[in-house]
């Protein structure tokens, strides 16, 4: 996370009026508690020995942060709004009824030992497979961690699907995926046949 990102992120736990400074615990070094422990994967004491506060503050901090990044999901997510009937846009007037694209990416993370063969990808990553759908305008309208980097797009997906507060398609509506998922029911993946070159 870049300097300007965090500042960005700050401000947002700020303007919410649900985390405030504590003491003399800034905003910015509970939020820096909260990222150094979820990027590091580290324990309570040493952020402890780190930031010189008690076991009981950190775990305070952590989960004040977490409860205010949680609520910020109106914020950070927009609904899908699929392309309209009208639409005049070079780029999108073909994808009529299309809500947005959905594909997963990885996002390198630190496990225990024994967990590191269940979160290896392909390329000998260890990593999270982190499923995210965006608007035309390239807004988030849901992302869904947690799995493994060994699982596949496609189970990620049909996992996304099944939960009660996952991911829902609107009848009549699709996402543009790439090939890694199949085509089906409010799914469209590019065509696999013949394959063109530009200088034909």
């Amino acid at each position: 996370m870049d300097r300007r990102t965090f500042a960005v992120l700050c401000e947002l736990l700020r303007n919410t009026g649900r985390l405030k400074t504590n003491g003399l615990v800034s905003i910015e070094e509970q939020l820096c508690i909260f990222l150094h422990i979820l990027a590091h994967h580290v324990k309570n004491r040493t952020i402890r020995n780190r930031f010189y506060c008690s076991g009981e503050t950190i775990s305070r901090y952590f989960n004040s942060v977490l409860s205010t990044v949680l609520q910020l999901h109106n914020s950070l997510l927009v609904s899908p709004d699929p392309v309209p009937e009208n639409c005049f846009d070079e780029s999108w007037k073909m994808f009529k009824t299309c809500l947005g694209a959905l594909d997963g990416t990885y996002i390198r993370v630190h496990v225990p030992e024994v967990s590191k063969r269940r979160f290896r990808t392909r390329k000998c990553e260890i990593a999270t497979n982190v499923l995210g759908a965006c608007s035309r305008d390239m807004l988030f309208t849901f992302v869904f961690p947690g799995w493994e980097g060994s699982a596949s797009d496609s189970r990620v997906l049909q996992d996304a699907l099944s939960r009660p507060t996952g991911l829902k398609v609107p009848t009549g509506c699709y996402y543009l995926v790439d090939g890694g998922y199949i085509n089906g029911e409010g799914f469209l993946a590019p065509y696999r046949g013949t394959q063109y070159h530009l200088s034909e």
